[in-house]
């Protein structure tokens, strides 16, 4: 077969399983925020002390990032992803056969540690075989959409028929699964490993890396704290504030949000191929502030409405983020880098569940959450304001 062939095939398998495990890298950690409204009467705990239950797994699933991306870098992209999706899979069956907070806690907390794989692998290697970058981004981040809206679905039925721990055994078998069938395609030589770029991007300056290096640390921080934030809040603020109360209220809002919040990656990743993504990210940021002071007040399906928009624009700043990242970073450190990036928005910002327990404990609801949320994204706004002038693309 002709190399040209090898290499379009190989980029074809790298997006399809990049795709699937971006939704598995999400599907779980709201799948638990679900199942958090009925643990309390199960575990015997209070609601809040429920939520602290996964902060260990959120910070390892942030903070280990940069360790999984580097073995990625030096060691074998496809091996690490390899055991993600192996990994991840067995953690959650084994939260599903937890027994009590303290086991419960460290299942999660493994669920944190091989989850942490996937962020700085899986599109790092999805970057390096990618033909269209923004495009392979915007789709990847549909399936990372994706996950919190099946997560909706899938807990919400599993808790009805089989109670929350089904809700985490059956997919961790699928996801188990899709790891057997990733060590095939890997052993037939449909999936293969790569170190450099099909597309490479311009050559940045060392000044131009170091800028945009501090300037996205304090974007990613800002726009890690208000998704990590949110996606806690939101089941527990549709459970209270739709007319239709309950389990199926929340779990239904949830998966409407991400549904139709993840598709609007595509259009954000082909903007991102075409023009700025630097103005791209600005322009995102802004147009959450007004949202999410929506957001802190809305109710009914005024809420969904505000909501869906809210999270739409956190998530369509993603392609953009992603590219200006990759931009700045030599390929051969691009899992280390992203790894660095998932400290601060899956690690850091992972301190935003501790934050909606504080918060919630404090003032009985959600709006001062919310009002900070805003204030978040007008600094990611202002901040990223000061990155580097747009560079051409060198030409094929």
């Amino acid at each position: 077969m002709p190399a040209s062939a090898i290499s379009h095939r190989s980029a074809q398998a790298s997006l399809a399983f990049s795709c699937a495990g971006h939704a598995y890298a999400h599907i779980f950690e709201p799948i638990f925020f679900i199942c958090a409204l009925v643990l309390p009467a199960e575990m015997g705990l209070t609601y809040e002390e429920v939520l602290a239950l996964i902060v260990a797994g959120k910070l390892l699933y942030g903070l280990m990032a940069p360790l999984a991306g580097w073995l990625g870098d030096r060691w074998s992209t496809v091996g690490m992803m390899s055991v993600f999706f192996l990994g991840l899979g067995a953690a959650a069956v084994g939260v599903g056969f937890a027994q009590g907070p303290w086991m419960l806690a460290c299942a999660l907390g493994l669920m944190g540690l091989f989850g942490s794989i996937y962020h700085p692998v899986g599109i790092a290697w999805l970057i390096r075989n990618a033909e269209d970058k923004g495009k392979a981004i915007g789709l990847n981040g549909v399936f990372g959409g994706i996950g919190p809206a099946l997560a909706g679905l899938v807990a919400g039925g599993l808790i009805e028929v089989s109670g929350w721990r089904a809700a985490f055994v059956v997919p961790g078998v699928v996801v188990f699964a899709t790891g057997l069938l990733f060590l095939v395609m890997l052993r037939l030589g449909v999936v293969v490993e790569t170190k450099a770029d099909r597309r490479p991007e311009p050559v940045a300056s060392k000044d131009d890396t170091i800028r945009a290096g501090i300037v996205l640390s304090i974007t990613m921080l800002c726009a890690g704290l208000i998704y990590q934030a949110t996606q806690p809040a939101l089941p527990k603020v549709f459970a209270e504030r739709l007319s239709d109360t309950g389990i199926w209220a929340a779990a239904g809002g949830v998966t409407v949000v991400y549904l139709l919040a993840g598709l609007t990656q595509v259009l954000a990743g082909h903007l991102a191929d075409r023009i700025s993504p630097k103005r791209i990210y600005m322009v995102v940021a802004a147009v959450q502030v007004p949202l999410l002071l929506a957001v802190a007040h809305a109710s009914g399906l005024g809420l969904v409405a505000v909501a869906v928009l809210a999270v739409s624009f956190n998530m369509a700043a993603i392609p953009a983020e992603n590219m200006l990242l990759a931009r700045y970073t030599p390929a051969k450190w691009r899992g280390t880098a992203f790894g660095l990036k998932f400290v601060l928005s899956f690690g850091v910002s992972g301190l935003g569940v501790p934050l909606v327990s504080v918060i919630r404990g404090a003032t009985g609801g959600f709006e001062a959450l919310f009002i900070l949320l805003a204030a978040s994204a007008a600094v990611v706004a202002v901040v990223a304001s000061r990155l580097p002038a747009e560079r051409p693309v060198p030409a094929e």
